[in-house]
């Protein structure tokens, strides 16, 4: 391990008046880099005085995952956003990771953070379940979380995930046997677990943003609107509150398909929210089972290169729930 990735670098700028405590993190996979960029642009503003902290606090991380970071690619030893939590016994880069960014996510109140994909598609938000009480993910800071999330920009807003990988996550233990670390990984109940989920427990809120496809040019421009949009909505800031943008499609996932086999095939190649209608075929499995959307809806998340046993797409319909746009 070189020095670049024994460390994890944040930068935090603390205002004298209290106020929100607000974290931002990029590269948390390794090969979405819009977030460091966008970042890059904001510290810069903040260090030459164009933007100056009125109360409250951020701090950001421009490269979460700094193994992934320089190997360009997705993951270090496996994905640091599953199976996000402090390890008494770390196994893995991302374990250690993990044991200095949990306490870090701890010590704030919100959280942006920000992604890219793999495949073509427009930016997107995700947001967390409803307030309740239950099991899989009690919150209650959903008002607060959809009004962040309908100020970033992006037109489309997305709910559901670990619902979704709850399930999916089912179906991996019905049929995994004994593998290399990542698959054993995927099985666990905590797998669907990444950094909003995390600061969800610690009783703050988050939202991952999704600005684009990888190497759009387009998408460090996403990350910095958003950043600053997000220091204006929680008066970080002296500036306006930005206005809700109009005209959401607000989706919720509602299933997570793996890849079974390293000959697993799309049928075409998918982007993000490409619409299906029931019954049309998005992919065929090694052994030629043809796989079918289940209902009219959309394809998330296609990853035409996933790893055998893990996430090959998602499968979002329309979401019934208010988007509500103020706290």
């Amino acid at each position: 391990m070189n020095t670049s990735t024994a460390q994890l670098r944040a930068h935090q700028f603390a205002a004298l008046q209290p106020g929100v405590r607000l974290i931002v993190l990029g590269a948390v996979h390794g090969n979405e880099t819009c977030g460091t960029q966008g970042i890059a642009r904001a510290l810069a503003e903040l260090d030459s005085g164009a933007i100056s902290l009125a109360r409250g606090s951020v701090t950001f991380v421009p490269v979460t995952n700094p193994l992934a970071y320089q190997r360009r690619q997705r993951m270090g030893d496996r994905n640091l956003n599953r199976n996000l939590y402090p390890n008494s016994d770390p196994k893995d880069f991302e374990d250690r990771i993990a044991n200095v960014l949990c306490p870090l996510l701890a010590a704030h109140d919100v959280l942006l953070d920000l992604h890219s994909f793999h495949t073509a598609g427009e930016p997107f938000a995700m947001i967390g379940p409803v307030n309740n009480k239950g099991t899989l993910e009690p919150f209650e800071h959903a008002e607060r979380e959809q009004a962040l999330a309908l100020r970033l920009g992006p037109k489309r807003i997305v709910e559901g995930w670990l619902d979704a990988y709850s399930e999916g996550v089912r179906r991996r233990l019905e049929r995994t046997r004994a593998g290399d670390r990542a698959q054993l990984l995927s099985t666990d109940s905590r797998y669907g677990v990444g950094t909003t989920e995390y600061m969800r427990t610690q009783g703050g809120y988050g939202i991952t943003l999704e600005c684009g496809q990888h190497d759009d040019p387009s998408a460090p421009e996403v990350a910095y609107q958003a950043i600053r949009r997000t220091l204006a909505h929680l008066q970080l800031v002296d500036a306006p509150d930005p206005q809700p943008t109009q005209d959401i499609e607000f989706l919720r996932l509602s299933q997570v398909v793996d890849r079974h086999h390293s000959d697993d095939q799309f049928s075409q190649p998918w982007a993000s929210y490409d619409r299906v209608k029931q019954g049309d075929v998005i992919g065929t499995r090694h052994d030629g089972t043809p796989v079918a959307a289940p209902d009219d809806g959309h394809i998330v998340f296609p990853n035409p290169n996933a790893v055998t046993g893990n996430e090959w797409f998602y499968f979002a319909q329309a979401s019934t729930r208010e988007l509500r746009p103020r706290a």
